[in-house]
């Protein structure tokens, strides 16, 4: 395996804290999400992501190729994926608004816990994607709970501005 597969994969060694390594490179997201949205809105994490799953999925198949199975627990790209795609519902409104990501913090806690609680959980589509047992089964299982915690967090934002409001 080679040092940038690793790195990739590891985001920077990320995933090589201890414990609980996803949750480590869910944390990480955020600020990379933040910088990412500020250098070129929506549309630069949006590309960020499409990179960073393209790039992760060959990490990924790297570093499983040495035995350690199909989802070494040190890889945390997936996660950073996972989490800016719980996030692009925040990045999407600043963008449209000209708004600072950061006023809406309670979406960043959303997108964070509800990705996180998929992640885990793994229920319907999340489990059926890990299952798959491959680099691509371990970059999907965190896209999908990304989807469905970006939906969490678009019905939690309607649900705070329409009947809270």
């Amino acid at each position: 395996m080679t040092l940038v597969a690793r790195l990739i994969g590891t985001v920077c060694f990320v995933g090589y804290v201890r414990p609980a390594p996803g949750t480590w490179g869910s944390a990480v997201a955020l600020p990379w999400a933040y910088l990412v949205h500020v250098w070129g809105g929506f549309p630069a994490l949006l590309a960020a992501t499409l990179i960073l799953f393209a790039l992760g999925w060959w990490a990924t198949q790297q570093m499983a190729a040495d035995g350690s199975g199909h989802d070494p627990s040190e890889v945390v790209a997936d996660e950073v994926i996972g989490q800016w795609i719980a996030l692009m519902p925040l990045s999407i409104a600043a963008w449209n608004r000209d708004l600072d990501m950061l006023a809406m913090w309670p979406g960043w806690i959303a997108a964070f816990v509800l990705f996180r609680l998929f992640d885990i959980w793994k229920p319907w589509l999340v489990g059926r994607a890990d299952r798959m047992e491959s680099a691509l089964g371990v970059m999907l299982d965190d896209v999908v709970a990304g989807v469905f915690a970006a939906l969490g967090v678009v019905a939690l934002a309607a649900f705070a501005h329409g009947v809270l409001m």
